[in-house]
């Protein structure tokens, strides 16, 4: 198993698999190759016997350069619960760390309750809104008309 930096060329490789490992969802809307072209500095990839299993696609932002978002995480079926996405989540707030990032946010959508789980047992916490869903802050019509939001922020350690 090793890290490594995406390439424009893994992109073929994941839009064409991403639905099928979302469990059918219609989730390649969501990842245009721009990020495969122009986030590669801190966009990462593991793969396992030269076949990718997960990635994280992410980026510091430009109008906020303390902070970072990741965009999108996936991993194979096959390599749940094998702790892909954490090693990729901590190579990432190491990378965009030493970038000079202190924070790192990103967001789900409310009815993904496994990944509200995974993010804050990862240490995000989730940011106030005035609406709350099952006792969960919810950021409404955060990303258009209808699509409501919970929101992570991540204070990564100085340490």
């Amino acid at each position: 198993m090793k890290i490594r930096n995406v390439h424009e060329s893994d992109y073929s490789y994941i839009i064409t698999r991403i639905n099928q490992w979302w469990g059918g969802r219609q989730m390649s809307d969501m990842l245009p190759r721009l990020f495969f072209s122009h986030f590669q500095e801190t966009s990462f990839v593991i793969e396992d016997h030269d076949r990718i299993i997960a990635f994280v696609i992410g980026f510091i932002s430009q109008t906020h350069p303390k902070e970072a978002y990741i965009h999108f995480v996936g991993v194979h079926p096959d390599g749940r619960k094998k702790g892909y996405a954490k090693k990729l989540y901590h190579h990432f707030f190491e990378t965009v760390k030493q970038r000079g990032c202190s924070i790192v946010k990103c967001v789900t959508s409310p009815v993904n309750k496994a990944s509200i789980a995974y993010h804050t047992k990862l240490g995000f916490d989730i940011l106030e809104s005035d609406i709350k869903i099952e006792g969960i802050s919810v950021h409404k019509d955060y990303d258009g008309p209808d699509q409501d939001r919970v929101v992570f922020q991540k204070i990564l350690s100085t340490t």
